[in-house]
C-alpha cells in the first residue's frame, strides 16, 4: 500500500513525500527546510529526494538536508540545482535505494528547460507543469513545448494520481469557469474544492480523467476551447499549439 502526504510550505507550495507500506520513502521538491525537517524529525523516514526543476521554492532546504541526513537527490542537469545530485534524464528509471518505489523520469520542458516530472506507483509528480485546473507559466520554455509536455502526461493512464508543487486549484478553476462556463465536470470540481479548502486541505492530488474533463489546458483540441480562445484573441487559432499560446496569455492577464 501506498502512503501520499502533502506537506504545506512557504505561501501555497506542497513538498511531497511518497512511500511504499512501511518502507523509507522519497520527499519532492523540498523547498523549505524547516517544513521539511520537522516531519522527519518526527518520523517521516526519507530514502531520497526527487527534484523538479531549479527554482528556489522547489530546491532550498537541499543542501541543509544532504548536510543533516546525507540524502541522495536525483535532479535534471541543471547546473542551478543546489547540492549534489545525481543528474536524471528522459526515459531514465530510478528506485531509489531503500524503497520500494520505482519512477520513470518524463522530461516536461515549458516552464523551465530541464524540467522533469517522476511517474510510479500511480503517482505523477510534476512540479510547476500541470496544476489542478491549469498549468504552470512558461518562464524558460515555448507554447509548443509546453503543450507538447501537457499531451504527453494527458497520455498516461486516466486513473494517475497527479500531485502538483502548488495550492493553486481555485484560482485556476475560476480562470477555467470564465473559458469553459457550461462544463458540468469542471462546475462539480469547484464545488469539490471549495469544500475542501474551506475545511483546510489540499485540492490535490486530483486524478488524471479529471483534468481530462476539466483543465482547458489539456483540452485545447476541442471546440469549446478554441472558440473560447478565438472571442478572446478576435482572430481563429490555426491550430493546437496556437490554442495554447492564446490561452497562456489570456490566463497570465486574468484577474
Amino acid at each position: 500500500m501506498h502512503h501520499l502526504i502533502a506537506l504545506p510550505a512557504l505561501d501555497d507550495n506542497y513538498i511531497w513525500f511518497l512511500r511504499q507500506s512501511d518502507r523509507p520513502g522519497v520527499l519532492v521538491d523540498p523547498g523549505d527546510a524547516e517544513v521539511a525537517i520537522r516531519a522527519m524529525d518526527a518520523g517521516m523516514a526519507v530514502a531520497a529526494i526527487l527534484v523538479t526543476h531549479h527554482h528556489g521554492d522547489h530546491v532550498a532546504a537541499i543542501e541543509l538536508l544532504q548536510a543533516r541526513y546525507g540524502l541522495p537527490v536525483f535532479a535534471p542537469a541543471d547546473v542551478r540545482i543546489p547540492g549534489t545530485w545525481q543528474a536524471v534524464a528522459d526515459g531514465a528509471s530510478i528506485a531509489p535505494a531503500g524503497t520500494d518505489l520505482h519512477f520513470e523520469v518524463m522530461a516536461v520542458p515549458g516552464h523551465t528547460r530541464s524540467h522533469v516530472a517522476y511517474f510510479g506507483a500511480g503517482h505523477l509528480f510534476c512540479g510547476d507543469t500541470l496544476f489542478s485546473l491549469g498549468c504552470g507559466r512558461l518562464f524558460e520554455g515555448s507554447p509548443a513545448q509546453m503543450h507538447a509536455s501537457l499531451q504527453r502526461i494527458a497520455q498516461l493512464p486516466a486513473n494517475t494520481l497527479i500531485c502538483p508543487a502548488h495550492e493553486y486549484t481555485l484560482s485556476n478553476g475560476h480562470f477555467a469557469q470564465h473559458v469553459d462556463p457550461h462544463n458540468a465536470a469542471l462546475s462539480v470540481r469547484l464545488a469539490e474544492v471549495s469544500k475542501q479548502r474551506a475545511a483546510g486541505l489540499p485540492s490535490v492530488p486530483t486524478r488524471l480523467h479529471s483534468e481530462l474533463q476539466c483543465n482547458p489546458f489539456l483540452r485545447v483540441g476541442e471546440v469549446a476551447i478554441q472558440q473560447a480562445v478565438a472571442r478572446h484573441c478576435g482572430a481563429k487559432p490555426t491550430d493546437p499549439v496556437a490554442v495554447f499560446a492564446g490561452l497562456r496569455r489570456w490566463k497570465d492577464e486574468f484577474r
